[in-house]
């Protein structure tokens, strides 16, 4: 490689070499220009003539892997609202994908959102489609990339005035018009959260025809299922089902078995999955804590589980109590107290530990924050689902290799959201980076103090811009964009 008139070059040297794939780490230079992947080097070697400017970072005992790609994300508002985006920056996150569980901020135009798109904050929703939510993630030049699923439960709430029902074919054929647009315009996919009251009336006919839109563009569908408890088996069919008929890629999102009388299921789970990935493409996104977090629901207050308040808009002076003892302040019972709070949110402590370990350990697993920001006490996944993973189960429980925990995040993630170059640390590639010390990488996040930063990220970089440094742990540098679907339609 030579190139005469070489001026200002970054090389990221003495560095072990996380490229993205399974690969073993190796000794590596990673040479940036601009926002791209120069070269990546034997330790010392220079790829041009010329340089007249070279900026080196001394990467020793350091891995220098490809930024970490959040697959399940509500990050669609906070992007714009919170840019410099330290809570997914800060874990070495460069892109996150938006609009899980059929909850999107495109294409709902109100300015009450109903829940659950109140996931997303109650911010006004004023992005009719792709092209204008893109306008303002480009002028924002938030610190992270984004890639946007299309939410089923949004194309819903634009396109219909009564939720109680399968669509119409009236009310079909808009809301397909919908998401040809938005995946014509770059779109991801298509998620679903049937799970969800005002989605729950659609069946797999509706569910299905949306999904035949997205197939020809090798859109992703990614649904939360409609049951995670006892009917878990069922719901994962469902959604098989839909995918099979639609023809399009499954990602089943933060798989769980939730609920005491669900636990250990997960062994039963897997193995069905793995059966129906021999007959269609399928994966999962996981986040490894054993508390999911939502919004308030009185179905899912049992008595056994704990909950904790992440907010609550008519008594936000409960954000961080249990509600069993809220309950008993109040002489209540749990779901009294329940309704009583509402609308808010709340983490439920409803999966086993091995359940969580199984799962993220699966072959098909990607890993995903699902951190909900709007809250005002958070789950702590928001701030350390990623650097959680490396530690506790490549480091502590020695359940994953330090290659596959990072696979895990990186390379796999970038290749079934079909995100081109990213992912990986290869020439040409986009020169997304996270330097790491892998003996100290750790989350700090709690129930308690959710908004902690973790240890072990030393420096993020985004397009080929520094963005955090571990000892400033601030966002140094804006340089996200909003990411396209990188496969074209046929």
């Amino acid at each position: 490689m030579n190139e005469a008139n070489e001026t200002s070059l970054t090389v990221l040297c003495n560095g072990l070499l996380h490229d993205g794939s399974q690969a073993p780490l190796r000794p590596a230079d990673v040479w940036i220009r601009g926002d791209r992947i120069l070269a990546v080097c034997e330790p010392g070697q220079v790829p041009l003539s010329n340089v007249v400017s070279v900026r080196r970072v001394d990467c020793q005992g350091r891995v220098v892997a490809p930024g970490f790609v959040d697959v399940h994300t509500h990050d669609d508002a906070i992007v714009l609202d919170q840019p410099d985006m330290l809570p997914k920056l800060s874990q070495g996150i460069t892109t996150v994908i938006g609009g899980n569980c059929g909850i999107s901020l495109v294409p709902v135009v109100t300015e009450t959102p109903a829940a659950p798109l109140s996931l997303l904050g109650n911010r006004q929703f004023r992005y009719p489609d792709v092209p204008s939510y893109r306008a303002a993630v480009d002028a924002t030049r938030p610190a992270v990339n984004i890639a946007l699923l299309i939410g089923h439960t949004a194309l819903r709430m634009q396109a219909m005035a009564n939720l109680d029902r399968p669509a119409n074919p009236a009310e079909l054929q808009a809301m397909c018009a919908l998401l040809d647009d938005a995946m014509q315009a770059g779109a991801v996919g298509l998620s679903s959260g049937v799970f969800y009251q005002p989605a729950f009336a659609a069946d797999v006919d509706e569910l299905a025809a949306l999904v035949r839109v997205i197939a020809p563009y090798q859109g992703v569908y990614a649904t939360h299922i409609r049951d995670e408890l006892k009917g878990i088996m069922q719901a994962i069919d469902e959604a098989a089902l839909t995918a099979r008929l639609g023809g399009a890629f499954l990602v089943l999102s933060h798989h769980k078995c939730a609920g005491p009388l669900n636990w250990g299921r997960t062994r039963e789970t897997l193995a069905h999955i793995e059966a129906l990935a021999q007959q269609q493409p399928v994966g999962l996104d996981v986040y490894p804590y054993t508390a999911g977090s939502t919004v308030l629901r009185e179905d899912l207050v049992d008595g056994i589980i704990d909950i904790l308040i992440t907010g609550s808009r008519p008594h936000p002076e409960m954000a961080g109590r249990y509600l069993a003892d809220i309950a008993a302040e109040w002489g209540l019972t749990q779901v009294e107290a329940c309704r009583r709070l509402q609308p808010g949110g709340a983490c439920y402590f409803q999966m086993h530990q091995d359940d969580v370990d199984r799962a993220v350990c699966h072959p098909l697993t990607m890993i995903g924050s699902d951190g909900l920001p709007h809250d005002e006490r958070p789950h702590p996944r928001l701030w350390g689902a990623f650097p959680r993973v490396l530690d506790q189960y490549w480091r502590v429980k020695g359940l994953l290799p330090l290659e596959q925990a990072l696979y895990k995040m990186t390379g796999l993630s970038a290749d079934r959201y079909h995100l081109e170059g990213r992912g990986r640390l290869q020439v040409g590639g986009f020169a997304d980076i996270v330097v790491l010390d892998p003996d100290r990488v750790r989350d700090c996040a709690t129930y308690a103090e959710p908004a902690q930063f973790s240890e072990g990220i030393e420096q993020v970089w985004v397009n080929g811009c520094l963005s955090y440094t571990a000892q400033g742990r601030a966002c140094v540098g804006r340089a996200g964009r909003f990411v396209s679907r990188a496969t074209q339609p046929g």
